[in-house]
């Protein structure tokens, strides 16, 4: 039995990754800078931009305030199709967000995942899009990785999360 839960720890991406928080680190993302809304949507009070509760691929569960289902990798280029035609919360006009668009909600006194885990659910410390190419080579894009709150280059055919946003004001 012991050798079964260890089996099953060591299986779930969700059981090793446990948020660290640091004290007299000043908190980027307070939970009170955004409101949050039943339709798997969430606002940013400060930028006027709108998220996605859950990360590309999960739906938003009221009742338990979770995500459901699976959190997809796209490349690049599915990533912009996947804005056009999503429709959470009713919208159609969701885009990739930009690299500073992204950069906005990375909370920096947390890593692993570096994100408010209050407000934005359903997270991974992983690399995620933004719509912003490479200056000096065009078939690359930026991404932000939710584990340490760093950004990179990687190829536009890598296959990345996404989380989508909105302009609400």
């Amino acid at each position: 039995m012991k050798s079964l839960l260890i089996g099953l720890l060591l299986a779930s991406p969700a059981a090793m990754a446990v948020q660290t928080c640091y004290e007299g680190v000043t908190q980027t993302t307070a939970t009170a800078r955004f409101t949050m809304h039943t339709d798997g949507t969430v606002s940013d009070n400060i930028t006027g931009l709108m998220w996605q509760t859950c990360s590309y691929g999960q739906s938003y569960d009221l009742t338990t305030n979770s995500c459901l289902n699976s959190i997809v990798k796209v490349n690049w280029q599915e990533a912009l199709r996947a804005a056009v035609n999503d429709r959470t919360g009713a919208y159609k006009d969701w885009q990739v967000p930009n690299n500073k668009e992204l950069a906005s909600i990375l909370e920096h006194s947390c890593v692993t995942p570096s994100i408010n885990e209050t407000v934005f659910l359903g997270n991974l410390s992983e690399n995620y899009w933004t719509s912003t190419s490479g200056i000096g080579d065009k078939t690359s894009a930026w991404v932000y990785t939710f584990d340490r709150g760093l950004n990179s280059l990687h190829d536009k055919e890598s296959f990345v999360y996404l989380r989508l946003v909105r302009y609400e004001k």
